[in-house]
């Protein structure tokens, strides 16, 4: 009898990772003692916060976590040590490529405006890619509560920084908040200046957010996606368009969208062909990483090696990666699959 192979050493990508909610916890107990801010009791306890967004109230103690944690990110030196954390939990999980999301708007204040504070997010990547060997670059999100004039706006800064590490335009936060359509102009900004776009969509309300992000937003990435499942038509839409949704499992039952690992549609998002990235979302308050979800398949799913395989060429060919990166990923995930199962002890 044969062993599983170790999903942390199947090469994949990483689309779906918000920049503070990828800190480590030791790394914010750190930070809050240094900055001397005092945390919530749940962002301090030994397991994860227990926490339920599928109502107004949930989501506000889900986003004061969230805020609390962010304050604790005031220097650039903060930033370099997310940055390169992140890759290194990255490369520890199989992540080949990652696509780290971030609104520089949250750290503006403290780091002298928007243009700086995008400038050392990107120059901790450019760092971290020379000592990491990941391959990683930055997504760009706008605020779905705020105003639709400051998503235009960082839009164009995104397009500005496309040359300097800049592959996408996301859009985040309660997607129950504000219409798809208010963001239209700034996701056409961000499309002409040869930006991806991969706004959330499909996780806290239904299928029609998602045909909102592809019919107003034009999405060639669909950030969450899961509730797609409940439409038949909408999952033939996105498998014959190509459009890949950024699952986060772990996250859909930290946030009460669905009861149980096994509640996530994974299998009937994978069987209508819709392809797929597996994203840890927020490891920071979920308590799990990138190989995590990939174990959720197979143990809550029953995904095979050769379907896990499968999911992670999905991941690779979703992102933003160079050809040759991504070829090298895909080979890499061939012989992942090709090498004989550890044989059970």
């Amino acid at each position: 009898m044969e062993r599983a192979r170790d999903v942390s050493e199947l090469p994949k990508a990483h689309l779906h990772l918000h920049f503070t909610g990828s800190m480590r916890p030791s790394t914010l107990l750190e930070l809050a003692d240094k900055y001397g801010v005092r945390l919530p009791d749940a962002l301090t306890a030994a397991e994860p916060p227990k926490l339920r967004a599928t109502d107004e109230r949930g989501w506000f103690r889900f986003q004061r976590l969230y805020d609390a944690a962010r304050s604790c990110i005031r220097e650039p030196e903060d930033i370099r040590r997310l940055v390169r954390e992140a890759a290194e939990e990255d490369v520890r999980d199989g992540s080949g490529w990652l696509e780290i999301q971030v609104d520089p708007t949250s750290y503006a204040p403290r780091l002298g405006g928007l243009i700086p504070a995008l400038e050392i997010i990107l120059d901790a990547v450019d760092t971290t890619v020379r000592e990491t060997g990941l391959g990683m670059r930055v997504l760009v999100a706008a605020n779905r509560m705020k105003h639709p004039l400051d998503a235009r706006t960082l839009a164009r800064l995104a397009v500005r920084y496309a040359d300097r590490g800049v592959v996408g335009f996301g859009l985040s936060n309660d997607e129950r908040r504000g219409m798809a359509r208010d963001f239209d102009r700034a996701f056409a900004i961000a499309r002409e200046g040869g930006l991806l776009a991969a706004p959330h969509g499909g996780e806290l309300t239904g299928p029609a957010s998602v045909r909102d992000c592809l019919d107003d937003l034009h999405a060639s990435r669909i950030g969450h996606g899961v509730r797609a499942a409940e439409d038949p038509r909408l999952l033939k839409r996105l498998a014959d368009r190509g459009v890949t949704c950024e699952v986060c499992p772990a996250s859909n039952v930290a946030l009460g969208v669905y009861e149980k690992p096994e509640d996530v549609p994974l299998r009937t998002l994978f069987e209508a062909g819709v392809p797929m990235a597996l994203g840890a979302d927020d490891p920071l308050l979920f308590g799990s990483r990138l190989a995590a979800q990939y174990e959720i398949a197979r143990r809550y799913h029953g995904f095979t090696d050769a379907e896990l395989a499968e999911l992670a060429r999905q991941s690779v060919r979703g992102s933003a990666a160079p050809q040759d990166v991504k070829d090298k990923l895909l080979s890499g995930v061939d012989a992942w699959l090709a090498a004989p199962a550890p044989a059970a002890a």
